[in-house]
């Protein structure tokens, strides 16, 4: 029995550029140890790419009017469908190497713990990473040796993106066993949404960041109607209604209650510029929380304030 279920709703594989970085991301899941992969969903080249890699293909997933799958249909299916102790949602452009199953074996059957920081429950919590965005031009080279080419060429020619927006969650079977409100897949809002339950519940938020390098294959948004990012598209904006509003979508790796080090110890993160202005902002939400929420938007989020000071002094 695999420790991890990797579940993905892959784009259609017509346009060859979003075909092949996706066929690049689920091989490279197929080469972990002890994790299986699941793919849903019926889109255009799903099938024929599943059979390919040698993957578990599960296409009658619940999808919106649009035909885009719901998050939580993809939830049901995946616990449905595996026997292993935790489940991990990704986007399908994403390459893994074995310092992520090594993560998560941290975590989950207990690693080293710094000095004052409470060893998180195996059956409670959630991991995530920020991303290594890469461009991808052709088929990534499996043969061996191919994780030591791809960190080489990732040091050299990728950059870190900012903590917003999560490519992954890995967590165990015990969490998001409620109902997962049915957010669409490929718009904003409900990764963010993840992190606000994990942080409501109080279960851990781990970010291996310092000991994990995941890299993002760059694509352009052609697969969208207008070509526009996924934060334009309507569908973001009924993701963050079922979000429970825009509060619940500002949640972000920030937020992240650990940090697993290289060395593979937990720790408390690190007071940073960019957590104690999020402090700040969760502290002015809870003065303020009688206020509409487009004013307390404006009140509690600093970055409205900086648009404001340049508005009135005149600076572009």
């Amino acid at each position: 029995m695999p420790l991890i279920t990797l579940f993905s709703a892959p784009k259609p594989f017509k346009d060859p550029h979003i075909a092949m970085i996706q066929r690049n991301a689920i091989q490279s899941w197929t080469l972990l140890p002890d994790v299986e992969v699941i793919l849903l969903g019926e889109e255009a080249g799903l099938p024929e790419a599943a059979r390919e890699l040698g993957v578990k293909h599960i296409p009658n997933v619940a999808h919106n009017d649009n035909g885009t799958p719901l998050i939580s249909s993809m939830f049901q299916l995946a616990r449905e469908n595996s026997n292993s102790d935790l489940l991990c949602i990704i986007n399908a452009d994403i390459v893994l190497m074995p310092d992520f199953v090594e993560a998560a074996r941290i975590v989950y059957f207990g690693g080293l713990v710094a000095e004052g920081v409470s060893r998180p429950q195996r059956d409670k919590f959630v991991l995530l990473s920020q991303r290594w965005d890469l461009d991808v031009t052709q088929p990534l080279d499996f043969s061996m040796g191919w994780e030591n080419r791809l960190r080489s060429t990732v040091s050299g020619q990728g950059q870190i993106h900012r903590p917003a927006g999560s490519d992954f969650f890995l967590f165990p079977l015990s969490t998001f066993h409620e109902v997962v409100p049915n957010f669409t897949i490929g718009r904003a809002g409900w990764d963010n949404w993840m992190i606000y339950k994990a942080r409501k519940e109080g279960w851990p938020v781990i970010d291996c960041t310092p000991s994990v390098m995941i890299v993002h294959q760059n694509h352009d948004y052609s697969h969208l109607p207008g070509g526009k990012p996924h934060y334009e598209h309507p569908d973001t904006n009924e993701n963050i209604r079922l979000a429970g509003g825009e509060a619940n979508t500002r949640y972000t790796i920030v937020d992240s209650t650990h940090q697993l080090t290289e060395g593979g110890k937990l720790v408390r993160p690190k007071i940073t510029y960019l957590r104690l202005m999020r402090k700040l902002e969760l502290f002015l939400r809870t003065i303020f929380f009688f206020l509409p929420e487009n004013v307390i938007e404006n009140i509690a989020r600093p970055k409205r304030w900086k648009k404001r000071i340049m508005k009135i002094f005149g600076i572009r």
